[in-house]
Order: C-alpha cells, then sequence, then structure tokens
C-alpha cells in the first residue's frame, strides 16, 4: 500500500469512519429526501399561478402553513420520547407523503387552506425524532462529524432539488408533487427497515415531560440564542431577493448569488467537517454567529449581483462553521429520554424565526435596507456574546456525559 493510499485512507476515515450502519441509513433517507424536497421552494409560485391566488392569500396560506410547522415541533418532540423515534420519523414521513398528493390535487381554497397546515404539521415532524436518533446511536466524540453530515446531506440534496424543480415546474406543478411524496415515502421505508428504535426503556429512566424541558434554564437560554441567530440567518432567504429587486436587479441576479451559498456548503463543509468536530462547539456558535451577522452586515455596501454573491460567501463561512454544532450541544444537554423534547424545542426556535424573520425583517426593510443589515450584524454580535457567556455552564453539563472538544 502507497503512502499516498494510506493518507488517503486515513483523509476518509476522519470523516467518515467509525459511524454505525444504522446512522448511514438515517444519512441515506435524509439525502433521498432532501433531493425529492422540489415543492416547497416553490409553494408561492404554485399557489399564485396554478392555484390562482392573490398574493394576499398566498401570504396568508404560507403563515398557516407556518403555524402548522411551529406546532409541530414540541408534539413530535413528545412523539419521539413517548413512542419512539423510529415510528415517529417513519411515520411522520408517510403522512408527509399522503399529504403532498392530496394537496397536489386539492383546488378549493378551504382545502389548501387545510391542506397547507397539515404539510406544516407533518412535513418537519421528522426533525426531533431524527436528531434523537443521532444522539442515541453516535458517541458523544462523534456527534459533531455525525451531525455535520447529516447537515451536509440536507444542503446536497435541497441544492440539486432547486435545480431539477425549477426545471420540472415548467411542465407542471403535479410531477413535483409527487416527486416529494415518493421521496418521502422511500424515506421512511428506509428508516423502517434498517435502524433500531433506539429509545430508552421506560425501565432505565425516570418519568419527564416538556415541563422538565421548559425548567431547564440552559436549554431554554439557548434556544433564545438560536432564536436570534435563526432571524438573521433567514434574512437570506426571506428579505435580501426583496432588497435585490429593490435595487433593480433581476430575480435571475438573487438566484445566482445564492448559488454561492449551496456550492460553498457541498464543497467546502466536507473538507472541514473533521476537524471543526474537534473544536469547542460554543466558541464555533459564537465565532459562526460573528461571521454569519457580519456577512449580513456587509450587505449595506452591496448593489451587484456579484458583490451580493460576496456578502452570501461571508455568512456562508460562519453557517459552515455552524453546522451540525447546535444539534451536539442539544444532545448533550438533554437526558436521553428527553431527547425528542430538547429537540423539539431547539426545532421550535427555527419554526418561530421562519414567521418572525419576514414579519419583522420586512418592517426593518421598509424603514430602510441599511437598518435591516445593520440589525443583523448587531444581533449576530448579541448572539455570540450570549454564546460565550452560557458556554461553561454548557461545558460542565456536557462533562458529565462526555468531554465535550477544547
Amino acid at each position: 500500500m502507497t503512502s499516498t493510499t494510506i493518507a488517503r485512507t486515513g483523509f476518509l476515515r476522519s470523516r467518515i469512519g467509525g459511524l454505525p450502519r444504522p446512522f448511514w441509513a438515517l444519512f441515506g433517507g435524509t439525502l433521498v429526501n432532501r433531493l425529492g424536497t422540489m415543492v416547497d421552494p416553490f409553494i408561492g409560485v404554485y399557489l399564485t399561478q396554478s392555484r390562482g391566488m392573490s398574493l394576499a392569500a398566498t401570504g396568508l396560506v404560507l403563515t398557516v402553513y407556518g403555524a402548522g410547522s411551529l406546532a409541530s415541533q414540541p408534539v413530535a418532540g413528545w412523539m419521539a420520547d413517548r413512542f419512539g423515534r423510529r415510528v415517529t420519523l417513519a411515520g411522520s414521513m408517510l403522512l408527509t407523503a399522503v399529504a403532498f398528493i392530496a394537496l397536489g390535487y386539492t383546488t378549493s381554497i378551504p382545502g389548501i387552506v387545510v391542506g397547507m397546515f397539515v404539510l406544516g404539521i407533518v412535513i418537519d415532524a421528522y426533525r426531533p425524532a431524527s436528531h434523537a436518533l443521532v444522539a442515541d446511536l453516535v458517541s458523544p466524540e462523534d456527534r459533531p462529524r455525525a451531525y455535520g453530515l447529516i447537515y451536509w446531506a440536507l444542503n446536497l440534496g435541497f441544492s440539486v432539488a432547486m435545480i431539477a424543480g425549477g426545471w420540472l415546474a415548467k411542465g407542471g406543478f403535479t410531477t413535483l408533487f409527487w416527486i416529494d411524496a415518493i421521496t418521502c415515502a422511500a424515506f421512511a421505508v428506509l428508516v423502517w427497515r434498517a435502524i433500531p428504535e433506539t429509545r430508552p426503556a421506560k425501565s432505565e429512566v425516570s418519568e419527564g415531560g416538556f415541563g422538565d424541558v421548559l425548567r431547564d434554564r440552559l436549554m431554554v437560554a439557548f434556544t433564545l440564542v438560536n432564536l436570534v441567530y435563526a432571524f438573521v440567518y433567514l434574512q437570506g432567504f426571506t428579505t435580501l431577493p426583496l432588497a435585490m429587486a429593490g435595487q433593480g436587479l433581476p430575480t435571475s441576479a438573487y438566484g445566482s448569488a445564492m448559488a454561492v451559498n449551496g456550492v460553498l456548503i457541498v464543497v467546502i463543509q466536507p473538507l472541514t467537517n473533521a476537524w471543526l468536530a474537534h473544536r469547542d462547539p460554543s466558541r464555533l456558535l459564537a465565532l459562526g454567529f460573528v461571521v454569519v451577522g457580519g456577512g449580513f452586515a456587509l450587505t449595506t455596501l452591496m448593489s451587484s449581483a456579484l458583490g451580493h454573491g460576496a456578502a452570501i460567501a461571508v455568512w456562508t463561512l460562519g453557517e459552515i462553521a455552524l453546522a451540525g454544532i447546535p444539534g451536539t450541544i442539544v444532545a448533550a444537554l438533554a437526558p436521553p429520554h428527553l431527547r425528542g423534547r430538547y429537540a423539539g424545542l431547539n426545532g421550535f426556535a427555527w419554526s418561530a424565526a421562519s414567521l418572525l424573520a419576514p414579519l419583522l425583517g420586512t418592517r426593518l426593510l421598509d424603514v430602510g435596507a441599511p437598518v435591516l443589515w445593520i440589525t443583523c450584524g448587531v444581533l449576530g454580535a448579541l448572539a455570540a456574546a450570549a454564546m460565550l457567556a452560557i458556554a461553561p455552564a454548557i461545558r460542565r453539563r456536557a462533562g458529565a456525559e462526555a468531554p465535550l472538544p477544547t
């Protein structure tokens, strides 16, 4: 065996070695599911063009969809702890498949509203179960790497789906609904056949509920920090296209600029994942928050597609530093029998941010684009400061399970 072969083997082992087979089933299912995520990015276009809804009605329907997602996280977290990770994940994916098919053939406005609410509930219900599965299956020292790989699969699949979905949508949206439904069902089957149930037996754990999660002040503080970060990050997908349009740039300019985000994540994250996994998670989050906030603050200076692409590249580097780290911290904070609920609370922060980001972001944008982007920079710095403030408590809590990287 040549030294080159040995080096290559060592490189691959440091990134993908040592993870259990059920984890790779979850990774593969996540990738397949995300490759089929073609409806969500174009749902607004579908409602306005195919169903003839006004912009105001479409906004209302999307708000209902967000409300469903908001409600799903704590419920799905409870289900993952009460009934099991496997059944919650597989069941939510099957229900999502059914919801996509039903919504794709629904023509009445009331039916679409109900269908979007149901879809909002079930489409993200897999997240707490998936998060808990990784924590159950993977050792603490390997979790940053494992969560980073899941994050990479999500982004790779979504990037491909965006391109394929845009092309397929030209022939009609029905195909997109079917592809999304089939990949959701495939994910459910893979989970059911290849992943064992990992929820601790009731005899092995103490009783507990969501109240225990809410009484955990450290977890609540961490969730609020994540909410602030999520609000900043989601501006890239809510107000940024509006701001670029306000500068007279075409929609293609936004698409070209945002392509930088997907390319950098797909290319750079696999190369840095193993190295980042050996860094202290709390410090990485603080660094990532500052870089993301700074990248959005730079948007104040940009007026071309190239300039916006450069700003996006900056905050994407911060996003890469964050990849998988919040999941690692939540897994370290959560008792094994409450991992689903803890993940549900963390997911709730992202669902809440998905509602607040367009609502408050557009109001700040209306005041002035510089106000919005500078606010994002300030919020990123505040989130970083808060993260550093709670970092010692996180390290102490994690030390009870296994030391986090330093």
